[in-house]
């Protein structure tokens, strides 16, 4: 589990590293074991007073093309050097006005044994044209449960942070002197 001093650290190390004119605002860097996941605020496009809704939707999907086309390069640099320091792969995404769009995004694949009830649950899914997959079906469990019970999850991972904290602070923590060659003289 990634640690709140450990997700600082990379949403520090990214503040300080992105070119300055990159993104309006770092809006949020999100790491687990295997990716990055950075989001930044860009600039929202000027239309006219009284632009139609199509016409705004239409500006702020141009905008982002354009963004993620104009920066490829410097994220690019940003990513390679990232992914070499912290052992992940790095992805992006802009949030622009209302809408929130992912360039790149890791879909790691999870190994699970799921007895015959699980598996009905999958497949009754898809059968309902809700998934194509058990893949697919499981992730959207996934995404169900996390919707529902976010402040359970925020909890629980508070309380395994507070685990680590109390874990970092035992014997094991501290290097074991050899006392064998002392003198017993201080010095």
């Amino acid at each position: 589990m990634i640690t709140t001093e450990q997700r600082e650290k990379l949403r520090g190390w990214f503040a300080g590293r992105l070119p300055d004119d990159l993104f309006e605002e770092l809006v949020e860097v999100t790491p687990d074991r295997e990716e990055i996941t950075v989001i930044g605020r860009i600039a929202e496009p000027r239309l006219a007073e009284g632009a139609s809704d199509a016409e705004l939707e239409a500006a702020v999907r141009a905008r982002i093309q354009e963004f993620r086309e104009r920066t490829r390069e410097a994220r690019i640099e940003v990513a390679r050097e990232a992914e070499h320091l912290f052992r992940r792969k790095v992805s992006w995404g802009v949030v622009c006005g209302a809408e929130r769009a992912l360039f790149t995004h890791v879909a790691a694949p999870v190994m699970t044994r799921l007895r015959q009830p699980e598996r009905q649950v999958l497949d009754t899914l898809i059968a309902g044209g809700v998934a194509r997959s058990r893949s697919d079906a499981l992730a959207w469990c996934v995404r169900l449960v996390q919707r529902h019970t976010d402040d359970w999850l925020t909890e629980l991972r508070e309380s395994l942070e507070h685990v680590q904290r109390v874990r970092a602070q035992g014997p094991d923590s501290e290097e074991v002197v050899d006392s064998s060659s002392d003198d017993g003289e201080d010095g």
